[in-house]
C-alpha cells in the first residue's frame, strides 16, 4: 500500500523498466582491447567451469529507477511510472522504491507476468550486463503535471508508449522533460522518436552512444557531436565521457566538466551515468543553475562508483554540498566554444 506522496503534485516523475540486477564477482577473466587501447571483449573460458566470488541481489534498479531515487535522496518529491510481474521479485521492488522514498503510485503490477531481472557480470572496476526486457502493455498512467518528467530505458516493445508520453508533453507544455534514452530507445533512431527529442528540455547520452545516434562512428570532434546532437531539437545536450569528464550545450556556449576526484578507486562503475544526469536533472528541479548542476552531477558519479549497484552511495544534499566545498580549486565548468 502507497502510504505517502498520495497527492499527484510531483516534482520529479522517472518513466522507464525497473529490474533486479545480480551482480556476479568474477576474478578469473580477461579483457580484450580494440585498435585504439580501448576495452572491448570480456573473456570467460568456454565449456569450463568458472569460479566467482560472490553473488549480490539489488533490487528497484533500471536508469528510471535510479534517476527516481536520486532525486529523492536530493530532496525532491519522486515517483517512477514503470510496469512489474505479479511475482516475489516484483513485490520486493515495489517495498524497495518505498523504502528509498520513491512513490508508488504509478506502479503498473500485470497479472502472469515476470519483473525483470538482469545478471551482472562484474570484472574489475566494470561490468557487462546480461539484460531480459519483459513484454508489458505499457500504458502511462494519469501523472497530472509534474515539474519534470524524466524518461529513460524501456523495452523493445514500446513504440505505442513512447506516442503516449511525446502526446502527454505535447499538451503539457508547462512540464519540463528530461531525456536519458536506453538501447532500445537509440535503437528506435531519430526520426521515431523525433517528437520526444524535439521537446527534450534536457538530453543526456555519453560519447559514443552520440556518435551511434547520429551515425557518424568516425567523428572525433566533440564540439561537432554536440552541435549535430543539438541540432536533432534538445535544448541543453550533456555528453558524459566516463572518468573524463563530460561536455554540455546550449546552442551558444560549450562547457567541458572535469570529473570529480576519485576518494577511493571506483569499485564498480554501475549507474554512473545514470547518477550523472538525474542529478544534473534534479539540481535544475531544486531551482539551481546550470553551472551548479554541473558541479553536482560529477559528485554523486564519483560516489557511486565507490559502491556495489546504482544506488547504495547516492547522496543527501547535505553529503553533496559537502563534497563541493572541498573541491580542488580547478573542480569547475571550462568554457570551450
Amino acid at each position: 500500500m502507497q502510504l505517502f506522496n498520495l497527492s499527484k503534485d510531483f516534482d520529479f516523475v522517472a518513466i522507464g523498466d525497473i529490474t533486479t540486477d545480480a551482480f556476479i564477482r568474477i576474478k578469473d577473466a580477461k579483457i580484450s582491447r580494440d585498435e585504439s587501447g580501448k576495452k572491448s571483449d570480456l573473456i570467460l573460458r568456454f565449456g569450463d567451469k568458472v569460479p566467482y566470488e560472490f553473488m549480490e541481489e539489488v533490487r528497484a534498479v533500471g536508469n528510471s529507477a535510479n534517476a527516481a531515487v536520486c532525486a529523492a535522496k536530493l530532496g525532491l518529491n519522486s515517483a517512477l511510472v514503470t510496469n512489474v510481474g505479479d511475482d516475489h521479485n516484483g513485490h520486493e521492488c515495489i517495498a524497495t522504491l518505498q523504502k528509498n522514498k520513491v512513490a508508488t503510485n504509478f506502479v503498473t503490477i500485470e497479472k502472469d507476468k515476470e519483473t525483470n531481472y538482469h545478471y551482472v557480470l562484474w570484472f574489475e572496476d566494470d561490468r557487462t550486463i546480461l539484460v531480459k526486457h519483459q513484454e508489458y502493455d505499457y500504458k502511462l498512467p494519469d501523472i497530472g503535471s509534474p515539474k519534470w518528467v524524466y524518461l529513460s530505458s524501456i523495452g523493445e516493445s514500446s513504440a505505442q508508449y513512447h506516442t503516449q508520453i511525446a502526446d502527454y508533453l505535447r499538451k503539457n507544455p508547462e512540464v519540463k522533460f528530461a531525456f536519458q534514452p536506453g538501447t532500445f530507445q537509440m535503437k528506435m533512431g531519430t526520426e521515431i522518436l523525433k517528437d520526444l527529442y524535439s521537446r527534450c528540455d534536457i538530453f543526456f547520452c555519453n560519447v559514443e552512444e552520440a556518435k551511434n545516434i547520429l551515425n557518424k562512428p568516425d567523428e572525433q570532434d566533440i564540439k561537432n557531436i554536440l552541435k549535430e546532437m543539438h541540432s536533432i531539437g534538445p535544448n541543453v545536450v550533456v555528453i558524459t565521457d566516463g572518468p573524463r569528464g563530460a561536455y554540455a550545450f546550449d546552442g551558444y556556449e560549450g562547457f567541458f566538466m572535469p570529473p570529480y576526484p576519485d576518494v577511493k578507486p571506483p569499485y564498480d562503475r554501475t549507474g554512473a551515468g545514470d547518477a550523472f544526469a538525474s542529478t544534473f536533472t534534479s539540481a535544475i528541479a531544486l531551482g539551481k543553475s546550470l553551472f551548479d548542476a554541473f558541479m553536482w552531477a560529477p559528485v554523486n558519479s564519483m560516489s557511486v562508483v565507490g559502491q556495489v549497484g546504482a544506488q547504495k552511495g547516492l547522496l543527501t544534499q547535505d553529503e553533496m554540498l559537502k563534497f563541493i566545498s572541498n573541491a580542488p580549486a580547478n573542480y569547475r565548468p571550462e568554457k570551450i566554444m
